[in-house]
């Protein structure tokens, strides 16, 4: 009877163990889809938030999708293929003033000023925008090479 009493002790302890280290209480995680209508310096709080885990802290699995052009990414949210998207207002009011019912709201403003930046692999202290008369400047986008 001792044996069988300390069998049955010694399995209820496994079993707790079991149960106490394989029983974790995490939810998953909810997975989001964020569209972004290009990579940006201004968008870095949330490049350094995805890197730092701090979504996966709040309970969220974020996917960063570059999907070029505001048409795409507005047509990404309405097609339900990702949730949030980061684009200008353009997409938004096109389709609101075309009277569709299911139409996109904006809801923050981002940035307030184009997120170009010119850059050089020379230091010009003295920089003007004449130095660039004869050189070309190879834009953001895709196709687009300026002669200036």
């Amino acid at each position: 009877m001792k044996k069988l009493i300390i069998f049955l002790i010694i399995i209820g302890l496994l079993l707790t163990g079991f149960f106490i280290f394989n029983n974790s209480n995490e939810k998953p995680l909810k997975k989001i889809k964020v569209g972004e209508v290009t990579h940006s310096l201004f968008y870095a709080p949330q490049y350094v938030a995805h890197s730092k885990g701090y979504f996966k802290d709040e309970g969220l699995d974020v996917d960063i999708l570059l999907t070029s052009g505001a048409d795409k990414v507005t047509s990404a949210v309405l097609s339900e293929d990702i949730q949030i998207g980061f684009c200008g207002s353009e997409s938004t009011i096109y389709i609101y003033n075309g009277g569709e019912k299911d139409y996109l709201i904006n809801f923050a403003g981002l940035t307030q000023k184009d997120g170009s930046f010119l850059v050089s692999r020379e230091k010009n202290k003295k920089f003007t925008i004449s130095d660039l008369k004869g050189k070309h400047i190879i834009a953001g986008r895709e196709g687009a090479l300026l002669k200036m």
